[in-house]
């Protein structure tokens, strides 16, 4: 699953971090689930009940003790009316004795069952999924398991639809099941629908049968797999056939009719990374399909549902955004590796989830190096370890975990940026020849069954013959990372060099690695690698002929560390015009004190990558330039083959003090086929004309104009009171003060329009400023984030109070106290 923090995250960046617990190394300990019975097939016949939010089932579960005889089967079943419970002999039913008590429903067997001897019970049952009591996390935000999108079909909703989410334990919230990771099943599902509904649902469509307004699908999975990884998708989606993945796997995309034309832009490289994983993984694709549906009011990012990937609405872009990027693409991959990495073998213990979600992170790397180059796939990785190393509360946790307090717990930047980055290390370690058939090994060793670090590791020591329990111990079972301190210091009369490496955590926790360290002496470097030892210091010397220009520590980024090294202005011009690692290049730009090292983005506008030119030209609107470094600046604007760095050399004119000469180039800018284009165009003509950004926006239709382009027109919209653009703007405009920090100008036009929009008598909006806190309704937040949302709440209330007392604006303003009561 593909987590999406842009909240916490947004949190994060800005300082509004609460303390988590520390799980790591304590005496509670998350056993794996103990396997008293083992699910074989998993039989559902299920139909939905649209006006009350219900599912009414019916189950034929096949199952066997897994090894000491049993004469009861306990199934958990989340809120549910159980009707009937019997056993089942090819259509012959006996009732069976039962109880159905918090949550988990406890079958009497007719009599003692030995190991491998089968069984089916057949249970009549109805889902409630809004009864269910659970809650959710800043990760997976809601825990119903099946959710009805637009139940009442209103119009002005959005598309009715209704679709399931199981990780981490919520297919029980629809149907009877042992719901945990070890478990493993085949399936089958007759789903009724209305007849206009297209269904999907895991493995292939066996049969359709219509009936008046409804219409009955069979789909049948015929591999057994995990219950969290069940999935059904219903509603009026166009299903966007790709080319069958060497011609026998069928590869489709569901999709709401207004982006059919869009799909193949947005899941077009499906097929090849099909391929690109089945090659690189040694184990060809092991499903019947692949399938991918996006869905509304999604809880999540993404999940990897076994042939059935579910996507939140983030995957939608218009045109416009994919002549920039795919900003979507790694998610795709992510989703599809874990079809190898979480539904071929799978997690036996949420404790070990990084097993699946360490892998699927890397493979985003894996697939970026393959399709765009290393500087692309550098950049990505190094963006995933940078949250990481942000969290101070991170480096407490081990990347294997027993000690969590909520299954959700491990859901984090451990396991899954992190435990990416140290598949990356221990890639680098081994080699990739050993890297990659330690992986095949894995995959064939533990198929259609469960794994965990330890099968991890024996693999990898099979094929490499290291030994690797120090690498596992260090990075699986310990937490946090290296925090270094680097001197070097020249000895002219020796001809030497001296560098050490400090390690400033605490003892305990000090590292052994392998280090990369560069020497550039007369333009030429030199690569040393040595082995850091698990203390306080290590001192390393190497024949120098002179003072070099260049010493580059960990130059590709690759060793998990926090790392305080000071440079000279010079040696950063330096390392951005010669180190040819996207990691030096990019820390040459990050190392700069503030409003100095001008020199260095000027030289980085010559980079080859186009998000190095892009870091440096967003530095560079902090300058004063003269007109020669415009002329540099300009020049990018409108000729760099980067849509992404043409918007940000629109933005650095449009801060400079020779903004209005500029103006033919952004009008030019806006007839440009580019979301990031057209987004600077126009707010460099909010920043320099008012009054035709405002002609514009009455002209723009609302619905076509993204939040990107809308953020920076936000000051207009509020000063000409352009209502018809708040329902686009009210989710982010309730959360200014997490932008004060690093955006004021942005948060002071957000704070102003989100005034004006209080002081309306408009109960829409302030139901988008509940939807938009839901996740803090949710979940246990810092003090500060807090007393920041209440702010934002009292300010509300405030310009409710205003307004003459009309009913409408006491219902108003009781919704909003009652949010705020929420936020605890």
């Amino acid at each position: 699953m593909k987590k999406i923090l842009l909240l916490a995250l947004s949190l994060m960046a800005t300082g509004y971090t609460h303390a988590q617990t520390d799980t790591s190394g304590r005496e509670l300990y998350r056993a794996t689930p103990e396997k008293k019975t083992a699910l074989k097939h998993t039989k559902l016949k299920v139909d939905f009940n649209f006006s009350n939010q219900t599912l009414g089932g019916e189950e034929w579960l096949t199952a066997a003790p897994f090894f000491y005889p049993s004469d009861s089967l306990i199934l958990d079943a989340k809120a549910m009316l159980i009707h009937k419970v019997a056993l089942d002999d090819q259509g012959k039913q006996q009732p069976l004795t039962y109880s159905y008590k918090n949550d988990m429903l406890r079958i009497k067997l007719p009599k003692i069952y030995k190991k491998g001897e089968t069984y089916t019970v057949y249970i009549k049952y109805t889902a409630q999924p809004e009864k269910v009591t659970d809650k959710g996390s800043l990760a997976i935000t809601d825990t119903k398991g099946l959710y009805f999108v637009n139940p009442e079909n209103d119009p002005q909703g959005p598309m009715r639809q209704v679709w399931t989410q199981g990780e981490s334990e919520s297919s029980s919230c629809w149907f009877p099941t042992i719901d945990k990771p070890n478990q493993k099943t085949t399936q089958e599902i007759e789903m009724t629908v209305p007849d206009s509904f297209v269904t999907l649902s895991n493995g292939l469509l066996k049969s359709s049968q219509k009936k008046g307004d409804l219409r009955t699908d069979h789909w049948v999975m015929d591999k057994p797999h995990a219950p969290y990884l069940f999935f059904m998708g219903a509603g009026e989606f166009a299903v966007v056939k790709d080319t069958p993945w060497r011609g026998r796997v069928p590869v489709e995309y569901y999709v709401e009719k207004k982006y059919e034309p869009l799909a193949k832009r947005i899941f077009g490289n499906t097929s090849q990374m099909l391929t690109f994983f089945s090659e690189r993984f040694g184990y060809d694709y092991p499903w019947a399909k692949y399938a991918q549906m996006i869905v509304r009011d999604f809880v999540t990012g993404a999940m990897e549902n076994t042939t059935a990937v579910s996507h939140a609405e983030s995957a939608y872009q218009s045109a416009d955004a994919l002549n920039d990027q795919n900003y979507w693409e790694p998610i795709i991959a992510h989703e599809l590796a874990h079809h190898w990495f979480g539904d071929l073998v799978t997690t036996e213990s949420w404790a070990n989830i990084t097993v699946n979600e360490s892998f699927a992170n890397y493979s985003e790397y894996l697939w970026l190096d393959h399709k765009y180059g290393k500087d692309e796939a550098d950049y990505h990785l190094s963006n995933n370890t940078l949250q990481y190393l942000h969290r101070e509360d991170d480096f407490l946790k081990n990347l294997v975990r027993f000690g969590y307090d909520v299954r959700d717990d491990v859901f984090d930047l451990v396991s899954y940026n992190k435990g990416g980055a140290i598949l990356h290390m221990l890639r680098r370690y081994l080699g990739d020849e050993a890297f990659f058939q330690g992986i095949t090994d894995y995959l064939k060793s533990n198929e259609y069954g469960t794994g965990e670090a330890h099968q991890l590791r024996l693999s990898f020591e099979k094929i490499s013959g290291k030994d690797l329990s120090w690498f596992f111990n260090q990075w699986y079972f310990g937490n946090g990372n290296p925090k270094v301190e680097v001197e070097k210091q020249y000895d002219a009369s020796q001809k030497q060099l001296t560098v050490k490496i400090r390690q400033t955590q605490e003892e305990k926790l000090y590292f052994q690695f392998p280090l990369d360290i560069d020497i550039y002496l007369s333009g030429k470097a030199t690569r040393h690698t040595v082995w850091v030892s698990a203390r306080g210091e290590n001192t390393f010397t190497f024949p120098a002929n002179k003072d070099p220009e260049l010493v580059n520590i960990n130059p590709d980024g690759v060793i998990v560390m926090e790392e305080e090294y000071l440079k000279s202005v010079k040696e950063l011009l330096y390392q951005v015009q010669h180190a040819p690692e996207l990691k030096s290049r990019m820390q040459a730009i990050t190392s700069l004190g503030e409003n100095e090292g001008k020199e260095v983005l000027l030289a980085a506008l010559r980079d080859p990558y186009f998000k190095v030119r892009n870091m440096a030209l967003e530095r560079l609107s902090d300058f004063s330039l003269s007109k020669k470094e415009l002329a540099q600046v300009e020049k990018l604007a409108t000729s760099d083959p980067s849509n992404i760095a043409k918007s940000a050399a629109i933005w650095v004119l449009s801060s400079s003090k020779e903004n209005k000469r500029y103006t033919a180039l952004y009008e030019k800018a806006l007839t440009t086929p580019s979301g990031a284009v057209k987004n600077a165009a126009l707010n460099a003509i909010a920043h320099t004309n008012p009054k035709r950004a405002k002609d514009f926006l009455e002209k723009a239709d609302p619905k076509e104009l993204e939040i990107d382009q809308l953020a920076g027109l936000t000051g207009v919209i509020a000063d000409n009171k352009m209502t018809q653009y708040l329902p686009t703007l009210m989710p982010y405009l309730v959360n200014y003060p997490f932008l004060e920090e690093d955006n004021p100008e942005i948060a002071a036009d957000f704070k102003k329009a989100y005034l004006w929009a209080m002081s309306l008598d408009n109960k829409n909006l302030v139901e988008q400023m509940q939807k938009a806190y839901k996740d803090f309704t949710q979940e246990e937040n810092g003090d500060k984030a807090k007393q920041a949302l209440w702010k934002v709440i009292d300010e509300g209330i405030a310009q409710k109070k205003k307004l003459p007392d009309t009913a409408t604006i006491k219902e108003q303003i009781k919704m909003l106290e009652e949010l705020k009561s929420k936020i605890k």
